[in-house]
């Protein structure tokens, strides 16, 4: 008899602990509401160009083959950065399969199939893992094309 209330209280308590880690996964899980972008969020250049109209601000970076940087603060109402980099003429590229080939940056040209360079796409710093136009807008990021071979 002590075994099976042993057993019993054994099982509550699994019961109990599952029914707190799926409390604390689904709470977890649910998205927080998105601040809008401020000019304070922007991580700004004292030399940035700023272009643009809108409600949203972020800073954009291109680098050229030599390694000099440009900088822009970008105001838009776009959502991806795609489109309002477009929207304000700093990118000019063609549809392809995987979405925006982006061949001219602050009118320099890099064409992979003519010198073997192309303009890689940077979030943070860090080699995007999508494409610029399906990359949204994120309050407080920074945003680089960077000429590579």
């Amino acid at each position: 008899m002590n075994n099976t209330k042993f057993t019993k209280i054994l099982s509550l308590l699994a019961c109990v602990v599952l029914i707190a880690a799926m409390a604390l996964i689904v709470t977890g899980c649910n998205e927080q509401p998105v601040a809008p972008v401020t000019e304070t969020d922007v991580v700004t250049h004292t030399d940035a160009t700023v272009v643009g109209k809108g409600n949203t601000s972020f800073a954009f970076t291109v680098v050229d083959g030599q390694g000099n940087e440009t900088h822009f603060t970008v105001n838009t109402d776009q959502t991806t950065v795609g489109a309002a980099l477009l929207e304000n003429n700093l990118i000019e590229g063609e549809d392809g399969d995987y979405g925006l080939y982006v061949k001219k940056v602050n009118g320099i040209t890099a064409d992979y199939d003519v010198d073997g360079t192309y303009w890689a796409f940077y979030v943070n710093d860090e080699y995007a893992t999508a494409g610029v136009d399906t990359t949204n807008v994120t309050p407080g990021a920074t945003y680089m094309f960077k000429v590579e071979k």
